[in-house]
């Protein structure tokens, strides 16, 4: 039992993700691998090694990280070493749960991709049933996966894995006894199914590389903060009235008016309503309206032409007569209002 413990214990120890890096697991059924496998076990005693008692079986395996996972193994034992008064074609089965220690990446890090070749622990508890007998018994796997991971994108394996399988309860009480136990040799072929990030294994991101981006960044404002702020002042634009009198029309004291818009603005001001309203009830006039050349020519133009819009309203409202409305773009700033010939 001593070394059941210490080899789960050196599992668990080996487990040392670079605390840097993160990977990507984005549900449950990601990073599922299913596995045949066919080989050979003889009695660990060596007292019989011959005949090999051939093995095959079926394992799932789902991984929890690139290092770390958990195998469910079913095995069928076909011939009778160690079972010699069993007279069925299936002698025995084992169904085990085992944990698996990517030894490659937990040593040498995990660098987005599995290896070509990689070699993991295995290790876990099972139940042994033999048939005609009907012999139950509790098991223990200590092994090793040597993984041959093919193509591309490493959705294909070829595992190779010896190991030892123990009878613990044999003789009574709970312990590692080659006496009861089988040195196996399996190869098995591993389908690795496609994750949801669109691969057949994990995803990695530079966690240590966006924190450092991160406080970059926050440095950056902080300094931001610290500068002087800048006063940034606001233009107006202006809209320029000018009159000319009617002929039958005596001349005015005054034949242009000018009110001003803030930037990008349509909307008349107090002042802007004060000085229309210096226009001669009886006067004619033109309007033109402008706008600045800083945006964009089809912005500009509909600017243009709603600010002079907004002056002949204001106008027409108070009675002037407003005989025709134009607009003009990439301009002053300004719009014109001109009287009427």
């Amino acid at each position: 039992m001593k070394k059941f413990i210490l080899m789960f214990a050196l599992m668990l120890g080996v487990v040392s993700a670079n605390a840097q890096i993160a990977t990507e697991n984005r549900n449950f059924f990601d990073n599922i691998s299913v596995g045949i496998e066919g080989g050979v076990s003889t009695p660990m005693d060596f007292n019989s090694i011959f005949p090999l008692n051939t093995v095959v079986g079926l394992k799932v395996q789902k991984d929890l990280s690139p290092i770390f996972g958990l195998q469910l193994e079913g095995l069928a034992i076909l011939n009778d070493n160690h079972f010699s008064d069993i007279k069925t074609t299936v002698k025995a089965t084992n169904v085990g749960l085992n944990g698996v220690v990517n030894l490659s990446n937990a040593l040498f890090g995990y660098k987005g991709t599995p290896r070509t070749f990689e070699v993991s622990a295995v290790g876990g508890l099972g139940w042994l049933h033999t048939w005609t007998t009907s012999v139950n018994n509790m098991t223990a796997k200590t092994g090793l996966d040597i993984a041959f991971n093919l193509g591309k994108a490493k959705a294909h394996s070829i595992v190779i894995t010896p190991a030892v399988f123990w009878n613990l309860n044999k003789f009574n009480d709970i312990k590692f006894d080659k006496r009861g136990s089988q040195l196996a040799l399996t190869v098995s072929y591993v389908y690795h199914f496609k994750t949801s990030n669109g691969t057949h294994s994990f995803k990695t991101y530079d966690v240590g590389a966006m924190l450092d981006e991160i406080h970059r960044l926050n440095g950056a404002l902080e300094e931001c903060e610290k500068r002087e702020p800048k006063v940034i002042e606001k233009v107006v634009e202006k809209v320029v009235v000018k009159e000319v009198p009617a002929t039958s029309t005596a001349a005015v004291a005054e034949t242009e008016w000018t009110v001003t818009f803030e930037t990008g603005k349509s909307t008349l001001s107090t002042e802007a309503k004060a000085t229309l309203d210096k226009v001669g009830n009886d006067a004619i006039v033109n309007v033109l309206g402008e706008a600045s050349p800083e945006g964009s020519k089809a912005f500009n133009k509909k600017l243009a032409a709603k600010r002079a819009n907004v002056v002949k309203e204001y106008l027409t409202n108070r009675g002037v007569n407003v005989k025709n409305t134009t607009s003009k773009t990439n301009a002053k700033k300004t719009a014109i209002v001109t009287a009427a010939q």
